[in-house]
């Protein structure tokens, strides 16, 4: 059975997906671990909230063996999530220490606790923290503002407060692909914006947050609140994995938009996702994938 979601998606279901993204996100989320890292004292604790399969924290252990090591503390409301992240961030962990063996440097700590960020007494129950991450979780939760605050709390003082939201959309297609209409990508998007107001309203007791992350983070007591965004960028033809990625990712999108878009794109997006058909997106050699992450940073007082 899934487990409970306040959004109502499976993301067990999900774990393949979170996977190749985390694979194709990886250069540009180095580049944030490593910026973040560097504002950290020596021997961290981070807190990963949300952690999914486990990508960032990946890269947060990698960075804190290449210099005075620390602890890594994963969590997640999704079991299946959760033990994936544990498996694959403390191999990361094993494999740095290991060829660091002979230096000075300390070793990485992995820790894995099933939590959810909509309880108000999850900090209670986590060591505190010098960094917080929370990427692309607290849009999930009925009440934003509160899971800011929540997140605030996990951080000790003069602690870093990160959060992953917003940024560009992400795009692989090419305007005109030889079917249907041209533009396709572009209306799949404002659908999948359709699709998330519907989402957020079926959330059980929903709550707007009708202001943007960083007045949020301010509003939560932090201070030194800013921002500064990743650039993902795989040009085409793109890595091996780039192609699954793509299917996978037409293939959720009309999962969850596919009633909202006009009978022409519907037909198109079956085309593109037929292997059998002359217009499999999967025998394309023209795909990419462009988009930005932002990451809203603050301070603990």
């Amino acid at each position: 059975m899934p487990a409970h979601t306040h959004d109502h998606i499976d993301w067990a279901d999900r774990l393949a997906h979170l996977r190749a993204a985390d694979a194709l996100d990886a250069a540009a989320m180095t580049t944030a671990a490593r910026r973040l890292v560097a504002a950290l004292p020596p021997r961290p604790t981070i807190v990963d909230l949300g952690c999914g399969a486990g990508g960032m924290s990946t890269h947060f252990a990698r960075e804190l063996a290449a210099l005075s090591g620390g602890t890594v503390v994963l969590v997640d409301a999704t079991p299946a999530l959760l033990e994936e992240a544990e498996r694959t961030v403390k191999a990361e962990a094993d494999k740095h220490v290991a060829q660091d063996s002979a230096g000075e440097r300390g070793p990485v700590e992995v820790r894995a606790i099933l939590g959810d960020l909509a309880d108000a007494g999850l900090p209670h129950t986590l060591p505190p923290a010098d960094l917080v991450w929370a990427s692309h979780v607290v849009h999930h939760l009925a009440d934003q503002q509160a899971a800011v605050g929540t997140v605030a709390a996990v951080a000790k003082p003069g602690g870093l407060v990160a959060l992953a939201e917003g940024g560009l959309d992400f795009r692989c297609l090419p305007w005109d692909l030889g079917v249907g209409r041209p533009g396709l990508e572009n209306r799949m998007l404002a659908a999948q914006a359709e699709w998330f107001i519907g989402m957020r309203e079926g959330i059980d007791g929903a709550v707007p947050m009708p202001y943007g992350w960083s007045i949020a983070l301010d509003r939560a007591g932090l201070t030194e609140v800013d921002s500064f965004g990743v650039l993902v960028h795989h040009p085409s033809p793109g890595p091996d994995s780039l192609v699954d990625y793509v299917v996978n990712r037409i293939d959720r999108l009309r999962e969850f938009v596919g009633d909202q878009l006009a009978a022409e794109d519907r037909a198109t997006v079956d085309a593109l996702l037929d292997p059998a058909g002359p217009h499999f997106v999967g025998g394309r050699r023209d795909l990419y994938l462009l988009g930005a992450k932002t990451v809203h940073c603050g301070r603990r007082p």
